[in-house]
């Protein structure tokens, strides 16, 4: 069975840091195109970055370019998002979801399997 598990979100000041973890089970990563998504109230669902299978490509949306990045660790079947630099704008339930298009893209629609999501927040 194909599952996706977000964890690390909470309450952050702004300007600190969170990493957010997306493990999988059913599936090896590694095979697939992973992106992280994001929801604030109100909005819809958007891209905030992704990663190509095996290791290639990496895109990020403009609005978190040089502060996200997100990476693989194979050994642990999980893909993480390191964010620094926090905003009060990046409040939002964060998901992960996997495709097998590469390169990756961060158009919502394209991705078929998603995580339950978690919570961020960031607030004084």
């Amino acid at each position: 069975q194909v599952q996706l598990v977000e964890s690390g979100g909470g309450l952050v000041q702004p300007g600190g840091s969170l990493r957010l973890s997306c493990a999988a089970s059913g599936f090896t990563m590694d095979y697939y195109t992973i992106g992280w998504f994001r929801q604030a109230p109100g909005k819809e669902r958007e891209g905030v970055s992704c990663i190509s299978n095996s290791d290639g490509p990496t895109h990020y949306a403009d609005s978190v370019k040089g502060r996200f990045t997100i990476s693989r660790d194979n050994a642990k079947n999980t893909v993480y998002l390191q964010m620094n630099s926090l905003r009060p704008e990046d409040t939002a339930v964060y998901y992960c979801a996997r495709d097998r298009l590469v390169p990756c893209t961060l158009i919502v629609s394209i991705y078929d399997d998603w995580g339950q999501g978690t919570q961020d927040t960031v607030s004084s």
